[in-house]
């Protein structure tokens, strides 16, 4: 037996077919299949969402994730390291060796670390982000975190990304980032050499922002931050009272795992769910959550950060998207 084959049965072998996976997720109830007999699926490898609930449900805490993660790099390292699926050239061109990055404005030992999505989405918010922290003698970095490549079982690519994200911030002196999205915060955490923390961390250092009340809100929780709620605990102390937050219950916002072009009813399903779910108004602190949706139709999305710094920006909903990413690399 082959050390992949030994990795995927040792990933398997405390599954007691209790079908609790299956039932609570709609990827895994679409092919009728649960934990152990998705490890032997490499054909629906990248139709994964990778947004954790098979294991949060699991009472072996078998993590699905890692055994698409697993599949899907094998499928890429037999295919001389390239993706053998469709649909992911344009992602890959853009994110593994971001065509898009700018060290320019860096400076200080601590810098604003925005990502892709949140400068696609709210152009506005981030240049207004970006002026504040300056007045604090913050600068600002444009990069992509890798995870995207990562995620797409590119493991070679994304070890170069970290590497190069390191060598970037040890050769400019940054020693602590500040990240706005939470796939980046998590991602980046134990991966690279600087500290890493959340944008709230530092407004509530800084002792800027408001208040939120909660009142006719609810809050949606993106799936990088369902197992720890780092992020939640790091802005809990801008909400009045975090007795009144009501979660919105959905499996994923649709677009997890770069998995939403091969299931796209399932995609449409997960967003649907949390628009149901949802209050009056809608509170995401994810960027590609809260543009995706705003695309399927609710149309009172907010992003926490911008309630908090008082900034009054919707979501993108065009394709300038990627024209807003473009914008920051001048």
């Amino acid at each position: 037996m082959n050390k992949y084959k030994e990795k995927m049965e040792k990933m398997v072998s405390d599954c007691i077919e209790c079908g609790l996976c299956t039932r609570n997720c709609l990827f895994l109830d679409k092919y009728n299949i649960n934990l152990r007999e998705f490890s032997t699926r490499e054909d629906i490898a990248y139709h994964c969402f990778l947004c954790g609930e098979c294991k949060r449900v699991c009472p072996k805490n078998i993590d699905g994730r890692q055994i698409a993660l697993e599949m899907r790099k094998k499928l890429v390292e037999d295919n001389s390291g390239k993706i053998p699926e469709k649909g992911y050239s344009m992602l890959v061109m853009e994110k593994k060796d971001y065509i898009f990055k700018n060290y320019g404005k860096a400076k200080g030992d601590t810098v604003l670390f925005p990502g892709c999505n949140f400068p696609s989405f709210y152009p506005e918010a981030t240049d207004k982000i970006e002026k504040l922290l300056e007045s604090y003698g913050i600068g600002v970095v444009y990069d992509c975190c890798g995870k995207p490549i990562s995620e797409l079982g590119m493991k070679t690519e994304s070890d170069k990304i970290i590497e190069n994200i390191n060598y970037n911030l040890d050769r400019i002196g940054i020693r602590r980032i500040v990240t706005m999205c939470p796939n980046c915060y998590y991602f980046l955490k134990d991966r690279i050499n600087a500290e890493v923390i959340s944008i709230y961390s530092l407004l509530s250092e800084l002792g800027i922002g408001k208040n939120i009340d909660m009142e006719n809100k609810s809050l949606f929780i993106p799936c990088p931050d369902r197992d720890n709620r780092e992020i939640i605990d790091s802005f809990s102390c801008f909400i009045n009272d975090t007795n009144k937050i009501k979660i919105i219950k959905s499996q994923c916002c649709g677009l997890g795992g770069c998995a939403g072009g091969k299931e796209s009813d399932i995609s449409k399903k997960f967003a649907d769910e949390a628009i149901k779910n949802s209050e009056e108004e809608m509170l995401v602190y994810c960027a590609s959550c809260a543009g995706n949706f705003s695309r399927n139709g609710h149309n009172n999305v907010k992003h926490i950060l911008n309630e908090i710094l008082e900034i009054e920006e919707n979501p993108e909903k065009s394709m300038k998207s990627i024209f807003n990413r473009m914008k920051k690399k001048l």
